[in-house]
């Protein structure tokens, strides 16, 4: 049940560029469009759970401030800032790292979630899937060092929302700490507003009706749903094995534009696919027990 729940959040987070696109293509920046879907799935979460308003403990509570932090405010501006200093292809390509960072991460703190060498195998071949199926027939990548160490950074602060998710995931519920990386999001990325650009008030209420349908898509599907489902994933399965979905991120994606932007479909982006499934099964396959 837990893999058909990743592979429904995954479906949803890989067509929420679409979404994006549409909403950048208005004249909203990518801040204000991360305000405005926290903000919508904030107030969905705590109309489901508002008798819990502390962690337990300080530290625990700034475990919450991190996921916050690294899963809200600093992976959606660093990832965004890294598309306006380098290429779609190089960022979904280095973003895409990330279930080999969580890996090593998680590996380095914990020995219960070190992989093994056929998971390890299986990961590196969905990763060369991932970049046959970005590059989609394009054989040359330009190098950009601002853009591509923001997009590696992008990688690494989900990997550390993962290390800190493995830490308190067992302690709270899930609608609890996913609450919390809302709120924590919205908090820290208030300095952003106040030193870089202001939120673009006139333009959100002067908003139609496709720009506020696709804000709501992503607040409350998106984040509120697809973050609250991923939550309980990691606890089910584990932040390795969850983490290994985010490959079919890609795959979704490349499908998403082809059938609503219109987009083309390379040989190269369908032999990706087909090795980036075979490398998905093997990394996160059970291993069989021996009788």
């Amino acid at each position: 049940m837990a893999h058909i729940v990743a592979i429904f959040v995954v479906l949803i987070w890989g067509t929420t560029f679409v979404s994006s696109k549409v909403l950048l293509n208005s004249g909203l920046l990518p801040a204000d469009i991360f305000f405005v879907r926290f903000i919508i799935a904030y107030s969905c979460l705590l109309c489901l759970s508002h008798k819990r308003l502390f962690a337990n403990s300080i530290a625990d509570e700034l475990t919450l401030a991190g996921l916050g932090i690294m899963g809200g405010s600093l992976y959606f501006l660093t990832e965004n800032m890294a598309l306006l200093h380098s290429t779609s292809s190089n960022v979904s390509i280095l973003v895409s790292t990330t279930p080999l960072v969580t890996a090593m991460l998680l590996a380095i703190f914990y020995k219960s979630e070190r992989l093994s060498s056929r998971q390890i195998c299986g990961s590196v071949l969905a990763f060369i899937g991932v970049v046959l199926v970005v590059l989609n027939g394009q054989l040359v990548l330009h190098l950009n060092p601002l853009g591509d160490a923001l997009a590696l950074g992008a990688s690494f602060t989900w990997g550390f929302y993962s290390l800190f998710m493995r830490r308190i995931m067992g302690r709270y519920s899930a609608d609890f700490i996913t609450r919390k990386v809302f709120f924590y999001g919205l908090v820290t990325i208030m300095p952003y507003f106040a030193l870089v650009h202001p939120l673009d008030i006139d333009l959100l209420t002067s908003g139609s009706m496709t720009i506020w349908g696709n804000l709501f898509f992503l607040g409350f599907v998106a984040s509120t749903g697809g973050y609250l489902l991923w939550n309980w994933v990691m606890r089910k399965l584990g932040a390795v094995k969850s983490t290994n979905f985010i490959y079919l991120q890609s795959l979704v994606s490349m499908v998403a534009g082809h059938v609503i932007l219109g987009e083309r479909i390379t040989i190269m982006a369908i032999a990706g696919a087909v090795i980036l499934i075979i490398g998905m099964i093997l990394a996160v396959r059970k291993k069989r027990s021996k009788t």
